[in-house]
């Protein structure tokens, strides 16, 4: 019999004798393949005595001012007999009355990984302010510069090759090849990519954008949240299935920079305030954001917002951003502005100005008072501080902030769907949250014998397939290639519908791996004269109506063609460059057709010409999903009473063995103080 010790902020919680601390345990489910679990405890009560009520802050009294705040889930610990059993958090679910007085609070524990979600919440891409070290001006040199070779950029000491690229990608005109004499006939010539020094046509350099290494979105949220850090197992910089992966950043559909009226809208970060601190820390300023941190009932951060323009007749839009979400929006104002927040909750706050034309403002400045709450006097300014940034100003030149331009995903959702795509498995490993593809993780493991553990008076042997099929897709297949290709084929490009080797038809539903990125089609152009393969590809991010295109998120891959077909770039209506040096984007790893694609089925490679078979699910998936349709894979599940050496030793990626059988763990629950543990297990086929 064990006894369980639980800790809320290094402090010991009392608990009933009786009370009952079960742990269910699941890192990687066969029943839901494509979400990745973690260690929680069932709701469990322990008494509302003076101690605990001291810890939980008499949480039934809402009167109390800053109390315990139970919409957090705040750092906890199991402990077995003394020793560390589980770290993680603790959620207070609320509190038992009898008649009228405090009987037990009811409480949840968490394994450490469930962490990544309640840091993230709802935050999008554009709260990844580290990302904006990499803003670079939208112009055609710059276009121009960045198709033929990459921007590089050092960042803390760190140097980031072809950080930003521009790919050929459309985001409305349709390219095409054509060195027919007389070409200029074509109605649509403007858009043909082949090179005549007589005629003004070829690629327009605004009809393209930028994409951001995906590697840099990850750097990014470890900057952004500290206490996230992933390991280098999967996300590493030699590991070219996923450094060579790049976001198109395409925020709005059709041009970057255009707005209702067809006229340039500049739009600047205020990246020049002086830098403050305010309430040892609570406001901290480093000069291109505010955090605001520490914010509780009794502690509150006013502020005062001053813009003031050196021409008051210039219209401008003032526009402030909370976690990389719009918190206020002033549009179409001119002259001397003051605006006032109250009581600015926790967050990283930034602020950015748009116009039409340049401006300077003479006076632009933010005033933060830090006040706390008194009993007999009420709230009472404790600090206050204003930061400045006089003199900021805007030229005509757009700056391609990559916060404002990448698409609108939440951060979650993102990682959840890079993810999903390599089959990755995620758990904190020490300080770090360790991420490595699920055959990896099960490759390194630990036997423990527990034969003479199980209660065998009774066990079940059940069907481990619990689908009949398993549909790999992505979310968006509405591109125009994308949706010709379904029309022509009655299937999406790159689907899987898997069903077994066999390919019968199981009974049980459908489950599907849906991952939250857009599908696109791309197209190696042929030369029309002639019908001759050129080495441009090309995407093309419009509708089937062949209309602009906003969709999902675009992830792909990127080749730098060298002496490459030459097409004509067009810096502008009457001036073009004959380029043969330009990136190409890809659904592969590479020109060959054979390298890692990001299809799930088996698809033919648009530039090689070739069927691709190293699909995402024959290198990521296979393993685990074919041998869950195995007609030998059992499902196991039985009672064994764990003693505490494997209840404090064992992972989820080692093998139990059974009778001379070895099986791997697919959940486990565990009654903490008895070792009783109800276990499912998968047999090795």
């Amino acid at each position: 019999m064990q006894e369980v010790q639980l800790y809320i902020d290094n402090q010991r919680i009392d608990l009933f004798k009786d009370e009952t601390v079960s742990l269910t345990q699941s890192l990687q489910n066969v029943k839901e393949p494509a979400k990745i679990f973690t260690e929680f405890t069932k709701s469990f009560s322990v008494p509302a005595n003076s101690k605990n009520n001291k810890i939980f802050k008499h949480y039934y009294n809402y009167d109390i001012l800053q109390s315990f705040d139970a919409r957090l889930k705040v750092a906890g610990e199991i402990k077995l007999n003394y020793v560390t059993y589980k770290l993680g958090y603790i959620k207070l679910e609320g509190v038992d009355l009898k008649d009228n007085k405090p009987s037990s609070y009811r409480i949840t524990f968490f394994g450490e990984t469930v962490s990544l979600k309640d840091l993230l919440g709802e935050d999008k891409l554009s709260a990844l302010t580290w990302l904006d070290n990499f803003v670079i001006d939208y112009s055609s040199a710059n276009v121009k510069s960045y198709l033929q070779d990459g921007y590089d950029k050092t960042v803390d000491s760190v140097a980031y090759t072809d950080a930003i690229i521009v790919p050929l990608i459309s985001h409305t005109p349709r390219w095409f090849y054509d060195s027919t004499f007389g070409h200029q006939n074509n109605p649509d010539d403007e858009n043909n990519l082949f090179y005549d020094f007589l005629y003004d046509n070829g690629a327009l350099w605004s009809d393209m954008k930028y994409s951001i290494r995906l590697h840099l979105i990850i750097k990014a949220i470890e900057k952004e949240y500290p206490e996230i850090e992933f390991t280098t197992d999967f996300f590493n910089t030699t590991n070219s299935v996923y450094h060579n992966l790049y976001m198109w950043m395409h925020r709005k559909k059709g041009d970057v920079q255009g707005t209702a009226t067809g006229t340039t809208l500049y739009s600047k970060l205020v990246d020049s305030w002086s830098t403050i601190n305010v309430g040892s820390g609570v406001v901290v300023g480093d000069g291109s954001s505010f955090v605001i941190s520490g914010v509780f009932p009794q502690v509150r951060v006013d502020t005062t917002l001053t813009v003031d323009p050196a021409n008051d007749a210039t219209v401008y839009n003032l526009k402030i951003y909370k976690n990389g979400n719009i918190f206020q929006q002033y549009n179409n104002i001119n002259g001397n502005k003051t605006y006032n927040f109250n009581t600015l909750n926790d967050g990283t706050y930034t602020v950015y100005v748009e116009s039409e034309v340049a401006i300077t403002f003479t006076g632009l400045s933010w005033e933060f008072d830090y006040d706390e709450y008194d009993s007999e006097l009420g709230w009472v300014e404790v600090d206050s501080a204003t930061s400045n940034a006089n003199g900021f100003s805007i030229s005509p030149v757009f700056s391609f902030y990559p916060t404002q331009q990448l698409p609108e995903i939440s951060i979650i959702d993102f990682l959840t769907g890079v993810f999903k795509m390599f089959n990755l498995t995620a758990y904190v490993d020490g300080d770090k949250i360790k991420v490595d593809t699920l055959d990896n993780f099960y490759a390194t493991y630990n036997e423990y014998d527990i034969t003479k553990y199980v209660d065998v008076t009774s066990s079940k042997s059940n069907v481990a397939l619990p689908y009949k099929q398993i549909n790999f897709e992505y979310e968006d297949y509405k591109t125009y290639l994308a949706s010709i290709f379904n029309q022509l084929n009655n299937a999406q490009f790159g689907e899987l519908k898997y069903r077994g080797e066999e390919g019968l038809n199981w009974e049980g539903g459908i489950y599907k791996v849906k991952l939250p990125f857009q599908k696109m089609l791309y197209e190696r152009l042929n030369n029309i004269n002639g019908n001759t393969q050129t080495a441009i590809q090309w995407g093309w991010m419009t509708d089937d109506n062949q209309s602009s295109y906003i969709g999902k998120p675009l992830i792909h891959y990127s080749t730098k063609q060298i002496a490459g077909t030459q097409l004509s770039f067009r810096d502008s209506d009457t001036v073009k460059t004959p380029l043969t040096s330009y990136y190409i984007p890809l659904n592969t790893n590479g020109t060959s057709g054979t390298q890692q694609s990001l299809n799930f089925n088996a698809e033919y490679d648009e530039y090689a010409l070739i069927t691709n078979t190293s699909t995402l699910f024959e290198n990521y998936y296979k393993n685990y999903i074919q041998d869950v349709f195995n007609e030998k894979r059992r499902m196991i599940k039985l009672k064994a009473f764990l003693p505490l050496k494997i209840i404090l030793k064992f992972n989820l990626s080692d093998r139990f063995i059974v009778s001379n059988k070895s099986y791997k763990i697919n959940s486990i629950n565990t009654n903490l103080q008895t070792g009783e543990s109800q276990i499912e297990l998968l047999n090795e086929v």
